[in-house]
């Protein structure tokens, strides 16, 4: 399934959902603009009519459709009224509810793969969009007390029928969108808030003797966005012409409890976390995704596990990738983040392997930030949409500088940062890596005290502990009054150094 169809789908969804719709003035003018802007998108909209009643230009019978290589989406919705409030703002409300059919074809190359066919029901009962501004700048206040999403059935059968239940309940949704510039290229700038967003989750298996059930929410979910809306038929070609999305999303708690049986043996797993927050941008430069969680909490009982209950948890988590996308001559910025922080698991965990309680049961870490330079040698969307990927040029890595490096465990620390540039007409000396010039630092601490705890506990002999210290000090420099090792990697004159000494 292309990214076409997915942003074509997904621009309906939140249409509907009262998060997207275009005003002016006059109902009329309003009406025009919704659908410029669904038709610029890839989707076709049909109406059995379209007439004034009054102060309320009413829409029928509306239907808004998208197919794509075997793919296609469908939304129906008896009514939709567009009401002059005579001030120079329009409301504009719709049916408290409409299906939704979503259809996608077996995955190719994919063994057992069937072919999608879903009904998604959407209720919003009460919803009322407020647009107030000019043609060329106007603002849509939404207010929706509860918007719910419910799976209806799928391949065509009731979802009753096999006690499936799929829902997600929004409630207190506020939030205001603000459109300007022509319909061939919209700035639409949005917020939102909303109290909880509640699912559910069920099902079950007779055949295979099995059932699943779970509820979750995430509290305080808010959201900002900004994007260049063009014609989404072609996702390389949108790019082109300037789409470009930013979006923020953020929440203030989270959490879920579910229950999986297997012939009779019940898995049970509940989880928490305080505020997290989601980011997205894309243009046609580069693409990024990141996201944060900070003091979670998970559970986890089994008749397969060996203990009565396995409890892990983290006081922060976080992860970020921004890579370039287009084709370039010259180098472009790229950045990668891998955060853990605290990550602690349950004392009978520990007591498998530490039962006397000889090692420090402090929270683990690991961080890994980075950022670079890198050319492209082919435009990655291009590449994506004709299924050349594998054909396509590897890119070239220019720089890399290490901001931060730290992993801790049990009382032993390694930390380091670096900063080195490649060169890429020289492929051969590292074996198939461009040539690294500039250096990277390390420092390890608390390394021999772990060594002889974990000789005292037997896993290790104090042969192979010596082993290890000797190895070490060829390449590191010690502290020497405390348990510190210092190490400098170095790369230069096409050669690799550790603390001076040439490795390659």
């Amino acid at each position: 399934m292309k990214q076409s169809f997915l942003a074509g789908s997904t621009a309906a969804l939140a249409l509907f959902a009262g998060t997207t719709a275009f005003a002016d003035v006059t109902p009329e003018e309003v009406w025009e603009n919704w659908q410029a802007m669904l038709t610029s998108s890839g989707q076709t909209v049909t109406t059995t009519d379209v007439s004034r009643d009054g102060d309320t230009l009413v829409v029928s019978g509306l239907t808004l459709s998208y197919e794509e290589d075997g793919a296609s989406f469908s939304a129906s919705i008896d009514e939709l009224d567009f009401t002059d409030n005579n001030d120079g703002t329009v409301d504009v409300t719709l049916s408290d509810s409409y299906p939704m059919l979503i259809k996608a074809p077996a995955a190719a190359g994919v063994e057992g793969s069937k072919p999608t066919d879903m009904k998604i029901t959407i209720s919003q009962p009460e919803l009322v969009l407020t647009a107030s501004g000019t043609t060329d700048d106007m603002t849509y206040d939404v207010d929706a007390p509860t918007v719910v999403a419910k799976v209806e059935a799928i391949n065509g059968t009731d979802s009753s029928v096999n006690d499936l239940t799929l829902e997600a309940t929004l409630t207190n949704v506020v939030g205001s969108y603000k459109v300007a510039g022509p319909a061939e290229k919209k700035q639409i700038a949005s917020d939102f808030t909303t109290e909880k967003v509640a699912f559910v989750v069920s099902g079950k298996d007779l055949e295979k003797k099995t059932d699943f059930s779970m509820t979750g929410s995430v509290d305080g979910l808010a959201g900002k966005s900004s994007v260049t809306m063009v014609d989404m038929k072609d996702m390389a070609a949108a790019l082109a012409a300037g789409f470009a999305m930013n979006s923020t999303f953020s929440y203030t708690a989270s959490s879920f409890d579910a229950t999986a049986t297997t012939e009779g043996k019940p898995t049970h797993v509940t989880g928490t976390s305080g505020e997290g927050a989601l980011t997205m941008a894309m243009d046609a430069t580069h693409l990024q995704y990141g996201g944060s969680a900070k003091a979670a909490k998970f559970s986890m009982t089994s008749p397969d596990i060996p203990f009565p209950q396995v409890d892990l948890g983290y006081d922060e988590a976080s992860f970020n990738l921004d890579i370039p996308t287009a084709k370039s001559d010259t180098p472009s910025d790229f950045a990668f983040l891998t955060k853990l922080v605290g990550f602690n698991v349950s004392e009978p965990i520990w007591g498998m392997f530490d039962p006397t309680g000889a090692l420090p049961h402090d929270g683990a870490t690991l961080i890994i930030d980075a950022k670079g330079k890198a050319t492209l040698k082919s435009d990655l969307f291009s590449e994506m949409e004709q299924g050349a990927m594998g054909s396509a040029p590897p890119p070239e890595l220019n720089a890399l500088d290490l901001n931060d490096i730290k992993v801790s465990i049990a009382g032993a620390e390694l930390t380091g940062n670096g900063a080195l540039t490649f060169d890429n007409t020289d492929m051969t000396t590292f074996d198939g890596v461009p040539v690294p010039t500039g250096k990277i630092d390390l420092k390890l601490t608390g390394a021999n005290t772990l060594l002889d705890k974990i000789v005292a506990m037997g896993y290790l002999t104090q042969d192979d502990a010596m082993g290890y210290k000797m190895m070490a000090g060829m390449f590191t420099n010690s502290a020497p009054d405390k348990d510190e090792l210092t190490s400098a990697l170095e790369f230069k004159d096409k050669g690799f150094y550790a603390n001076g000494q040439r490795l390659k």
